[in-house]
């Protein structure tokens, strides 16, 4: 199963009013795990660079002047995400300024049933409490010491490892696999743990004459009965 943790920085919050994207991230992932394929682009946002945008994410318009605009962008960025789910913190923001691109580059925009929301997963399983990328990665100890300003590709990598843990850390990832697509499903060796033993067996339920009973039974089946292996020759449970 493939897919693509994806995040982008802006010039500001409304593709509507004129905002548009600087920086598109992708991290691949093939059954909940990394594959180290990236996609990761800076865009000409053919605008001004507000200060609030410039202090969160550190692009300056003359960094950016140099760099393709998005529709020169468009089809190398379709063909990374194909028609694998999308995995988008605050997917609503994301998706919005990536549909106002595609729109205005006349490319086909990104349907709402294929992308995975993070912040709607985050707050299912942890309601009540702020659920900010920051909070997660704090929350589950996952390292954010390189995160000094947003970025598009750094917040991908470190988002598709809240991902995993949203969806049950590594154990979840060790459940099923995994399935080749040349090969059968592999079976994976656990180590088996010994039951623990009760310090004082517990008394039998049976009577006396129940235990007797069950005795004469079995010496009637013959001596290669198998319940001779298990049962002693008073009565009594055997010790095999």
């Amino acid at each position: 199963m493939r897919e693509i943790v994806l995040d982008t920085e802006t010039t500001g919050l409304d593709p509507l009013n004129g905002d548009r994207l600087v920086e598109i991230g992708c991290v691949e992932m093939v059954n909940r795990i990394t594959t180290g394929n990236v996609f990761h682009v800076y865009i000409n946002p053919e605008r001004d660079m507000p200060q609030e945008a410039f202090n969160v994410h550190g692009l300056s318009a003359e960094f950016l002047s140099d760099k393709p605009k998005f529709a020169a962008l468009a089809d190398e960025f379709l063909a990374f995400i194909g028609e694998d789910t999308l995995v988008i913190h605050n997917a609503a923001f994301d998706i919005g300024f990536l549909n106002a691109e595609l729109d205005r580059a006349g490319r086909p925009t990104i349907r709402r049933d294929r992308v995975v929301d993070t912040l709607a997963l985050a707050r299912r399983k942890h309601p009540g409490g702020p659920n900010s990328l920051d909070v997660l990665m704090n929350r589950y100890g996952i390292d954010s010491s390189r995160r000094v300003k947003h970025g598009a590709l750094l917040d991908s990598e470190l988002l598709a490892e809240v991902y995993s843990e949203l969806l049950g850390g590594r154990q979840a990832m060790l459940v099923g696999l995994v399935e080749e697509e040349s090969a059968a499903p592999r079976l994976v060796a656990v180590e088996a743990v010994a039951a623990r033993q009760r310090p004082t067996p517990l008394p039998s339920r049976l009577t006396p004459d129940e235990t007797a009973a069950h005795a004469a039974f079995i010496q009637g089946m013959g001596e290669k009965a198998i319940w001779n292996s298990y049962v002693a020759t008073d009565g009594e449970p055997s010790a095999n």
